[in-house]
């Protein structure tokens, strides 16, 4: 069955419809998770897609099964080029280079991540040690004074052990911590309301602490943290769907406006952290989209949604609560803002005139 459903996957790519082999892959791997050639396949299929977080963790779970499969290191390599993460993907290409000697696609994408590699240094100012000489001038030598005191070493503040990011979805942040070589035994995360606690006990090394109160509440059951060989990827479910100005809290920022999941496409992404310095002139941008919000017209369903969401948007937490609760128990039939009313009883279903509501049987 899942040969099948493989080859059906591979027909469906050839043919460019790659949601559709998406699908059929994962189904297999469902049918036969210890492939290593399903997750390499459904990996290309996740970059066709811009799924490249997907994609690099099919690849990784490819790698991880069968070392020896070079196109799981090519696939990672391309995912990783387009998130402009040129480090990983030239490690990648190197081990994939020595597997297929003869794929002359390692070698060129090796050489094309030495330049970005290249290009992102040359950006440093660099200054060379024989300059630095010219400016030195000859002391003679003196002899310490023994009646002074020793001289103290300025000491400076120790770095951060380990590098961390984070991207968001609808759904879901992920965090990321760059922690390489870590075992999955050193590593405790705890997961709160709106707290997320990680610790790295590694033999050797000072423990990390990284305690953040989040910027949103979070779903601790639906929660996942994945240790890899470069880094430790932290998912973290959203209680409500609303965009994160941040990862952490700040009593400074307002809460932003929900988000509607079923407005966004497979082609719209997350942005994700870049080397290079990009300029945005926010203020202008968020004139742009007050703008074309004004004059946007609707009518029916879609006026009577943009409606409710600027109440939502402009509502207190009470309110929001009264909105939610309301509209959840009552299977969409009723909208209260009144939380005193709705917070001490289960809302029952309204339905319209001449309609009755039925209970779903599963």
């Amino acid at each position: 069955m899942a040969s099948d459903l493989e080859t059906k996957a591979k027909e469906a790519f050839i043919d460019d419809h790659f949601e559709l082999a998406l699908d059929l892959y994962s189904q297999a791997i469902e049918l036969n998770p210890k492939s290593a050639e399903l997750f390499a396949d459904r990996a290309q299929a996740n970059v066709k897609l811009s799924n490249l977080p997907e994609a690099v963790s099919d690849a990784n779970k490819a790698i991880e099964l069968d070392p020896s499969v070079s196109k799981a290191y090519l696939r990672k390599a391309i995912a990783c080029m387009k998130l402009e993460e040129y480090q990983t993907a030239k490690a990648a290409l190197e081990i994939g280079a020595v597997l297929a000697p003869e794929e002359s696609r390692f070698s060129k994408l090796i050489k094309e991540c030495e330049e970005q590699i290249a290009e992102e240094d040359g950006d440093l100012p660099k200054q060379s040690l024989e300059k630095v000489g010219t400016n030195v001038v000859p002391t003679k030598e003196v002899e310490p004074n023994k009646d002074l005191p020793a001289p103290v070493t300025a000491v400076a503040p120790a770095k951060p052990t380990y590098r961390h990011e984070f991207f968001q979805k609808p759904e879901e942040v992920v965090v990321t911590i760059f922690a390489k070589g870590i075992l999955r035994e050193c590593v405790t995360v705890d997961y709160g309301e709106q707290i997320l606690s990680v610790t790295i006990d590694a033999p050797g090394r000072d423990a990390y602490l990284f305690q953040p109160r989040l910027f949103g509440k979070i779903i601790p059951d639906k929660c996942r943290c994945d240790v890899l060989s470069t880094k430790i990827e932290i998912r973290l479910a959203k209680a409500d769907p609303i965009l994160w100005a941040s990862l952490e809290f700040s009593r400074e920022v307002a809460v932003p406006p929900r988000v509607n999941a079923s407005s966004i496409t497979a082609n719209q992404r997350p942005v994700y952290p870049s080397s290079k310095p990009k300029r945005v002139d926010w203020d202008k941008l968020e004139a742009q989209v007050k703008e074309e919000e004004k004059d946007e017209k609707l009518d029916g369903d879609a006026a009577l949604n943009k409606f409710f969401r600027d109440i939502y948007a402009d509502a207190d937490e009470d309110t929001r609560r009264a909105m939610q609760k309301s509209f959840v128990e009552s299977n969409g039939t009723v909208l209260s803002t009144n939380w005193k009313e709705v917070g001490a009883k289960k809302v029952e279903g309204s339905p319209p005139d001449g309609m009755e509501m039925k209970k779903w049987e599963y």
